[in-house]
């Protein structure tokens, strides 16, 4: 089969481009120790109930960090605890989520908080609500018959 030397060049230089991609991502993933975010904290998925902070769910102040309040959430069997939390506006608030059967997820609806629980994972997300008003919290991973139910609530009010 003959080729034209244009035809090789691009070759070269398609093939060149895939391993320099490939390269980058490699080191960046292995060399400096990258890792999904859902792998930094692990939780025995037996103990939820027992294991702090998921011990007691909700809206917790916490001092001495860089976010005001924790607010954490347990998912099991097509329900999230706490059903419901108040939260104020302008502050800022790491939310913790895990689960204790399969996985879930939770999906706050009309933010861009969107995240997977799994099983032994611990899933963290920081942020501040800026606007006032009721926002739904969603399961968006088919998790049972029942999945059509699982929802809860973040009411965000004024200072």
């Amino acid at each position: 089969m003959h080729m034209h030397k244009f035809e090789k060049i691009w070759l070269v230089f398609g093939i060149g481009s895939l391993l320099v991609f490939l390269n980058v991502v490699g080191v960046s993933a292995f060399y400096m120790g990258n890792q999904p975010p859902s792998c930094l904290t692990t939780i025995d998925p037996e103990k939820v109930d027992t294991t702090k902070p998921f011990n007691k769910p909700g809206l917790h102040k916490v001092e001495g960090k860089d976010w005001d309040y924790e607010l954490v959430f347990v998912a099991s069997a097509f329900s999230y605890n706490p059903a419901k939390v108040v939260v104020q506006k302008g502050v800022k608030v790491k939310i913790m989520a895990t689960t204790k059967d399969v996985i879930h997820g939770f999906e706050v609806a009309g933010t861009n908080i969107n995240m997977m629980l799994e099983p032994g994972y611990v899933s963290e997300y920081v942020t501040t609500f800026k606007k006032t008003g009721e926002f739904l919290i969603l399961c968006n991973e088919y998790c049972g018959v029942g999945h059509h139910m699982m929802s809860s609530k973040i009411e965000v009010v004024e200072k």
